[in-house]
């Protein structure tokens, strides 16, 4: 990813203290970042209404989104409940290469130190989308599904 391209972050109050960790980290590693809250630690957050501001700017901006929950899950739950989002969840350095060309990374900040979560962010940054035809193929039967659940509903 270019790094003059914004990336959005979130996170609820159970990912703030790794946010703040990674907003510094990308800010030394010279990318463009927009926080879209929580600015302080508010134990009542919750995390579709972070999930759902980060995965509007990306959708918006084609651009790259990083969510922080304690686990991950809830936040990958929602990211990935929006049409054109495909978010993942990383917990390693493996996992951070599993699927490229996603838009959204989730972590979860109670699971990952924040050392491991740096390599993870700087990992799914800097690697380049797939372009294995396999990779390629199941990206479109992905898009094939959301566009025949959107016509189903007839949205």
């Amino acid at each position: 990813m270019k790094k003059d391209k914004t990336i959005y972050i979130g996170s609820d109050h159970a990912g703030f203290k790794l946010k703040e960790k990674i907003k510094k980290f990308l800010i030394k590693e010279k990318y463009k970042i927009e926080d879209l809250g929580p600015y302080k630690y508010n134990p009542t957050d919750d995390y579709p209404d972070y999930a759902l501001k980060v995965c509007k700017k990306v959708l918006k901006t084609d651009g790259k989104g990083i969510l922080i929950c304690g686990s991950g899950q809830g936040m990958s739950i929602v990211a990935n409940k929006i049409p054109g989002i495909y978010a993942i969840i990383c917990w390693d350095e493996v996992s951070a290469k599993e699927y490229l060309g996603s838009s959204v990374l989730c972590l979860g900040g109670k699971i990952i130190k924040p050392d491991m979560a740096k390599k993870i962010v700087k990992i799914w940054l800097e690697t380049p989308p797939t372009s294995e035809k396999r990779h390629i193929r199941r990206i479109n039967k992905i898009k094939a599904i959301e566009k025949k659940f959107w016509k189903l509903l007839k949205i």
